[in-house]
C-alpha cells in the first residue's frame, strides 16, 4: 500500500508543469521589459527616483494629477491608480529625484486640486546610487546563498554516492521557486501596478530558505533509507521517503499560508504584494520539494537528463 502512489515514476508530467509555469513567467518577464525597459515594475528602492501615494477625498482625473507635475516641471510622470476598497481614488506616481522642497510644493498643489486623506500621503526618494547598490547586493545574496547551499549539502551527505547532485538540486529547485516569484512579480506588476522594492528581496530570500529546508528534509530522510534499505530500488527508497516526510512538510507550509491568506484579506495595501510574492513562494517551494528537487535526482541516477549522462 505504501507505494500505492508511485510519484517519482511521473516525474515527467511534473518536469513539463515546471517548464510551462516558468515559460510563462518569462513571457511575463519579457513583455514587462519591452514594456518598461525592465522584467518588472521597479519601485524607487531599485531603480530611483521619486515616489507619491495619494488619496484623494472625492474622485480626481488622471489628467489633472499630472497636470500638477508637468507645472511642476516634470515630464512624463508614471501615474497609476491603486486598485482596492480602501484605495478609493488613489494615485500613485513615479517621478525622477525630487529635493524636500519640490515634493512638498507637489503635495500642496495635489492638495488644492482636492483634499487629501489625511495621514494618506506617502513620498520616498532614493537616490540612483544607492538604488544601484540594493540591485548588486541582492544578486549576490542569491548567488552566494545558492553556493553555500551547494557545498554544505555536499558535506553533509558525502555518506551517500554522488552527493553533488543533492546539492545541484535542491539548488535547481531553488531556482526554480525563484523564477516562479519572478514571473508573478511581472505579471502582478503589468496588471495591478504591484512594484518591486526593497521587500520583494526580503520575499526572495525567505523563499529560497524555506524551499532549501523542505528540499533537505527530504533528502535527509532518502539519505537515510539507502543507508537501512540497501538492496531496494532506487525509486523505492525515493517514494518512500517522500511518504514519510510529506506529512511534515505540509503541515509547516500550510500554517504559514494560511496567516499569509489573513494578511492577504484583511491586511494593509502596501503590505499586499510582499505577502502576496511570499505566498505563491512558499507554495512553490512545497511543491518543488516534492514534484521537482526528488524527481529530478531520481532522473539524473537513471541518465535522463541530457548532457548530464553517465
Amino acid at each position: 500500500m505504501m507505494f500505492l502512489f508511485n510519484l517519482v515514476e511521473r516525474r515527467k508530467t511534473y518536469f513539463i508543469f515546471s517548464g510551462i509555469v516558468i515559460g510563462l513567467g518569462v513571457l511575463a518577464m519579457i513583455f514587462s521589459f519591452v514594456r518598461t525597459g525592465s522584467p518588472f515594475l521597479l519601485g524607487v528602492d531599485f531603480r530611483g527616483g521619486a515616489r507619491f501615494e495619494v488619496q484623494f477625498t472625492e474622485p480626481v482625473a488622471e489628467t489633472a494629477v499630472e497636470e500638477v507635475f508637468v507645472n511642476a516641471g516634470i515630464s512624463n510622470p508614471s501615474i497609476i491608480a491603486l486598485r482596492g476598497e480602501d484605495l478609493q481614488n488613489a494615485w500613485q506616481i513615479r517621478t525622477e529625484t525630487l529635493s524636500p522642497e519640490e515634493a512638498q510644493a507637489i503635495e500642496d498643489a495635489l492638495n488644492d486640486i482636492a483634499p487629501l486623506v489625511p495621514g494618506s500621503t506617502q513620498v520616498e526618494s532614493v537616490s540612483g546610487t544607492v538604488a544601484g547598490e540594493v540591485t548588486n547586493a541582492a544578486f549576490i545574496a542569491v548567488v552566494v546563498a545558492g553556493l553555500i547551499i551547494l557545498v554544505y549539502i555536499m558535506v553533509v551527505f558525502r555518506q551517500v554516492p554522488n552527493p553533488f547532485r543533492y546539492g545541484a538540486c535542491a539548488v535547481a529547485a531553488m531556482v526554480h521557486d525563484l523564477f516562479v516569484i519572478f514571473g508573478v512579480a511581472a505579471i502582478t506588476g503589468m496588471i495591478l501596478g504591484w512594484e518591486v522594492d526593497a521587500l520583494f528581496l526580503t520575499a526572495v530570500l525567505t523563499v529560497a530558505g524555506f524551499s532549501l529546508q523542505d528540499t533537505i528534509v527530504v533528502f535527509d530522510r532518502i539519505r537515510e533509507n539507502i543507508t537501512k534499505r540497501p538492496l531496494e530500488k532506487y525509486e523505492r527508497v525515493v517514494n518512500r521517503s517522500i511518504l514519510e516526510t510529506v506529512h511534515r512538510s505540509l503541515a509547516t507550509q500550510l500554517n504559514a499560508m494560511f496567516i499569509m491568506v489573513a494578511i492577504l484579506l484583511f491586511g494593509g495595501a502596501s503590505i499586499k504584494p510582499f505577502i502576496a510574492v511570499l505566498f505563491v513562494g512558499l507554495l512553490s517551494g512545497t511543491y518543488s520539494s516534492i514534484f521537482t528537487a526528488v524527481p529530478l535526482l531520481v532522473a539524473w541516477e537513471k541518465n535522463e537528463i541530457p548532457f548530464l549522462k553517465a
